[in-house]
């Protein structure tokens, strides 16, 4: 499972502030005792994937080898997912609602015209997560989508993306999702 640390700073106060509560005073821990926080965890129901569900798990294993802040997990049966993914045979685009919500749509256009099915989940992916398209954009960068060309496979977040979604997530509230229109749909 992915991790954030808490700094000591930040332990330092509470330690401080806890017997002012009424509770009882304990020494801060040192640098090399920093305290974990647990990543936020996002679920996803691949469902309504069909052919691509298999490229919708691997894009959301990506983003979590990718990122610490944010941990993206299949649905529980019987529960309801933060991302809803579905196939059809238009183009690939994502509704994001708020900051690790929304749908995504794996057109099938796009797979019919050569692009990879694991960038296309994990850049619809990014979008959900708060990342807007890069375009024209390098192969490099995961969020220059289709910009890119039919020969890019990168399905992987570059430094700025990934640095982007973990300020994103480390905030620890759910807020809207900057940069990105919300109840519009991002066509890639």
């Amino acid at each position: 499972m992915h991790v954030r640390t808490i700094t000591t700073g930040v332990a330092a106060v509470l330690a401080v502030t806890f017997p002012l509560l009424g509770g009882q005073a304990a020494a801060a821990p040192s640098a090399d005792a920093d305290r974990t926080l647990a990543a936020r965890v996002v679920t996803y129901d691949a469902s309504g994937a069909a052919e691509f569900k298999s490229a919708v798990d691997r894009g959301a294993a990506i983003w979590n080898e990718s990122v610490d802040a944010v941990e993206l997990r299949p649905v529980a049966a019987g529960q309801r997912a933060n991302i809803r993914v579905l196939a059809d045979n238009g183009w690939p685009r994502a509704l994001p609602t708020t900051l690790g919500n929304g749908t995504v749509y794996i057109g099938r256009q796009a797979v019919d015209q050569g692009y990879n099915t694991v960038r296309i989940s994990s850049h619809e992916l990014g979008h959900i997560l708060g990342l807007p398209d890069r375009k024209p954009g390098p192969c490099s960068s995961l969020m220059s989508g289709s910009s890119a060309g039919t020969a890019c496979t990168n399905p992987y977040p570059n430094a700025a993306e990934k640095a982007e979604v973990e300020a994103d997530f480390g905030g620890g509230l759910a807020r809207l999702v900057p940069n990105v229109p919300r109840d519009v749909v991002i066509v890639d």
